[in-house]
């Protein structure tokens, strides 16, 4: 699926689930009403990447590679996702929050997302590199204007945020039953639900890079910030169990991304994103 229909998908799903009230249910039943009640989910997403112009300075060096590729690096279905020694390895979301009125909630959550600089391609450099003739990575002096470099060994730049794309966040969203739809169901048994919201915070990657051969930073550094939109389907059973399907689209801006041991050597970028998010998760009163 093309990046320009995946958003068309979710700018669909969004228009859809405003355009319906939400449907009357029994006064008398547990699903009736959410004002009061806590949730939380945990599960799993796939996403896609914008390209993007990553700048990277430091001692003796400023330069840009433009339209970087990127890509995530899915898990699959793996028992990680359950495995509280290795829950960090898979590409995860987590969330919980509370319904203020029946059709309205917030929520904290991390998108544990991962971003891997295509490997496997040439990009285009921009900018200077003048490193002391002792430094390993001063095979690359040299001014570059609109250079192709191939990045497929490796030696000049790997680039990723694997611990991961860490997109913490608060969200503000909208839930609207629509299980009249199907008739007069029990809603205590089944639900149906349409659900957007908005949201945005902090991005916090732990970001792997080899630049110019120079020794990783490989620590965890807040990096810059988030901001996004969702829509999807809740399917909510026996009462206080659901599964959500989800797509959420944003925009991230990292000014400040660490790449070395050596503080003077920083990255930025900015791109947009779309997750595809699947979830498992309970709602109850306390």
């Amino acid at each position: 699926m093309t990046k320009k229909v995946s958003w068309s998908i979710a700018m669909s799903l969004l228009a859809m689930s405003l355009l319906f009230a939400q449907t009357t249910s029994n006064p008398d039943r547990y699903t009736a009403h959410n004002k009061g009640k806590f949730f939380f989910s945990w599960g799993g997403n796939h996403e896609s990447f914008t390209n993007s112009d990553i700048r990277f300075r430091g001692e003796n060096y400023d330069f840009v590679v433009h339209n970087a590729e990127a890509l995530d690096k899915p898990k699959g279905w793996h028992i990680d996702y359950i495995n509280p020694s290795r829950i960090t390895i898979p590409q995860t979301n987590f969330k919980m929050g509370y319904f203020f009125s029946d059709r309205y909630s917030i929520s904290i959550g991390l998108d544990h997302m991962k971003y891997v600089m295509n490997q496997n391609q040439t990009a285009m450099v921009s900018g200077d590199i003048n490193l002391s003739a002792g430094d390993q990575g001063a095979i690359f002096n040299g001014n570059y204007f609109n250079t192709p470099i191939d990045f497929s060994d490796g030696r000049f730049l790997q680039f990723e945020h694997t611990d991961g794309l860490n997109y913490i966040h608060a969200e503000i969203a909208r839930t609207a039953d629509f299980s009249g739809w199907f008739g007069n169901l029990n809603t205590d048994k089944i639900q149906f639900n349409f659900t957007e919201g908005i949201g945005g915070g902090i991005v916090y990657p732990k970001t792997n890079t080899t630049l110019l051969g120079k020794a990783r930073h490989d620590d965890f550094h807040v990096s810059g910030y988030g901001v996004s939109a969702k829509a999807g389907l809740n399917i909510t059973f026996l009462k206080y169990f659901f599964i959500q399907g989800e797509l959420k689209c944003g925009y991230m801006n990292l000014n400040d991304i660490r790449t070395t041991q050596n503080p003077a050597d920083r990255a930025s970028q900015e791109f947009a994103f779309f997750e595809r998010i699947l979830v498992l998760g309970g709602i109850f009163k306390l």
